[in-house]
């Protein structure tokens, strides 16, 4: 028994809220009740960092003598958002058992957007809804009215934005296929990132989500504090970001805002990065993306003679019917001379030669662009089951800072890495992580101490990929790992079967349900009902 308390002792704190949160959304979707529940955590942290210097500027003491706790420019010099008194988290939560406890949040974040122009047409008006149980609104209220998440303690050991990412996290769970659209996994974000070494310049990501690939860059930056202490060098990354989705854009600026990340330049329309770019000067030192996978309503027809298809040194126009090299031109066209970019695409872009996308990646080979590929695992996207893979290109790899590596492309294949989760989820650990990133970094850097392994990587030459008609399959080029001579026939037959049999069961679970439900319909239809 005391062993069970002490494990619930220690459970996170991001996870206990989320296990409440989640029984005080009953009938609604959680497409819909995310935006409650992360726009209340919003809510609260602005106010817990408003109500602390609200307190020293009250209290008239040292720097703060003389100063007007009212006076919205005092917030606005230490980059605290100013909080109207009817939207203060004191006074919510003294209307938490109200009926009109709804209208009144919708209120209050009217009046924050009023009073803090960066946050106007960010924050959800939803909370008025006939649909939200205003009993369950008030009991998610006084959940998250029990922990400070934004005081200075706080925001210094990142509370909010643990809470915050799990939340996204398990939302895009919860929505299943479409919860992907806004959230990319945290173990393909962090890889992206540690990859790349964002530790300076511009940040760009063309269909930016919630927002991940800055949060993660910004982390990047945090933890590697040492590195510019020692080497003197400033950390400065700006960011650039674009989404199509208004909801979704919404979402990655209360994001960013709550870790005080410059959000000014990450854009909304609903045209999105192909036919309305809202950066198109843009020349950035690192892009970092997942776009959807082979999209095919892209507005590919309209754009047939757009200067992005010639980024390559010829005119290679991307298919109508798939945006996937459509994307792969856009990133290109946006680099600098030095930049050097990480992106996820579907691991059919490796093959694919429908339209020109052979064409596409053969000219790519060719102008030495390409630096790095990964192959994935499966079951690691909450949104789909295509096979996926990275993407790393450099604009320069003949003269970065890094050595000469324009004749060779390294090949990772880390299929067999990560974690199950859950039967249907897989997770990469840091230290899967960081093995990829410092097999990457060994191959990249002049005093690397990089090897081939057989079955995880090879450095292969442009001649292999001429030789094998520009194929970027890692597989092909790695072979089979020398343990994989040992595969034991009956213990992998026996794991499928088992795991078959369990599927099995479950499906006859639920057709038994399905049945149930025909049966309450026929008996509802019958009363009239």
């Amino acid at each position: 028994m005391a062993k069970k308390a002490t494990e619930a002792t220690d459970e996170p704190l991001q996870n206990k809220l989320w296990k409440t949160a989640d029984k005080l959304r009953k009938n609604m979707d959680a497409a819909e009740y995310k935006h409650v529940a992360l726009g209340l955590i919003f809510l609260k942290y602005i106010s817990d960092a408003f109500d602390e210097l609200h307190q020293k500027l009250k209290a008239g003491i040292g720097e703060y003598e003389g100063a007007d706790p009212e006076d919205r420019n005092e917030y606005l010099a230490e980059k605290i958002f100013y909080v109207p008194p009817t939207a203060r988290w004191s006074y919510i939560q003294g209307r938490a058992k109200l009926p009109t406890v709804g209208t009144d949040i919708d209120d209050a974040m009217d009046a924050i957007e009023k009073d803090n122009a960066s946050l106007r047409g960010v924050l959800p008006k939803v909370f008025a809804q006939e649909k939200l149980d205003k009993g369950s609104l008030g009991e998610l209220i006084d959940l998250i009215s029990s922990t400070d998440v934004g005081t200075a303690e706080a925001r210094s050991v990142d509370v909010l934005g643990q809470v915050y990412e799990y939340f996204l996290g398990q939302f895009a769970l919860a929505e299943g296929q479409k919860g992907g659209q806004f959230y990319t996994p945290k173990g393909i974000v962090q890889l992206l990132v540690e990859m790349l070494e964002p530790y300076e310049g511009r940040v760009f990501d063309p269909c930016c989500g919630s927002g991940g690939m800055f949060v993660q860059s910004d982390k990047f930056i945090k933890s590697h504090q040492d590195y510019y202490r020692k080497s003197g060098k400033k950390a400065d990354i700006s960011i650039y970001g674009q989404e199509s989705n208004q909801t979704t854009w919404r979402l990655a600026r209360m994001n960013l805002a709550i870790r005080q990340i410059d959000a000014t330049n990450v854009k909304w329309n609903n045209e999105g990065s192909f036919l309305n770019d809202a950066h198109r000067d843009l020349k950035a030192d690192y892009i970092i993306a997942n776009p959807p996978f082979n999209v095919s309503d892209w507005s590919g027809e309209q754009l047939r003679t757009d200067a992005r298809w010639s980024v390559l040194g010829e005119t290679l126009v991307p298919p109508e019917g798939n945006a996937n090299f459509a994307w792969m031109q856009h990133f290109i066209y946006h680099l600098a001379p030095t930049g050097t970019a990480g992106v996820v695409l579907a691991k059919g872009s490796l093959t694919s030669r429908t339209n020109n996308e052979g064409e596409i990646r053969k000219a790519m080979v060719e102008a030495g662009i390409i630096d790095c590929i990964v192959n994935l695992p499966s079951k690691l996207f909450l949104n789909t089951q295509i096979p996926a893979c990275l993407w790393f290109l450099g604009r320069n790899r003949a003269n970065d800072k890094y050595r000469r590596r324009d004749n060779e492309i390294l090949f990772i294949d880390a299929r067999n890495l990560g974690h199950l989760v859950s039967r249907k989820n897989l997770e990469f650990s840091d230290e899967d992580i960081a093995r990829i990133a410092d097999t990457y970094h060994n191959w990249r850097n002049p005093d690397g101490n990089y090897e081939d392994i057989q079955g995880f990587c090879k450095a292969a030459s442009l001649d292999e990929v001429r030789n094998l008609n520009y194929v970027l399959t890692p597989g092909r080029y790695i072979g089979l790992a020398e343990d994989e001579d040992d595969f034991n026939f009956v213990e992998r037959y026996t794991a499928l079967k088992s795991q078959l049999e369990a599927q099995l069961a479950e499906a006859e679970q639920l057709n038994e349900q399905i049945k149930l439900n025909l049966a309450k319909i026929k008996v509802n239809e019958a009363q009239g009902l």
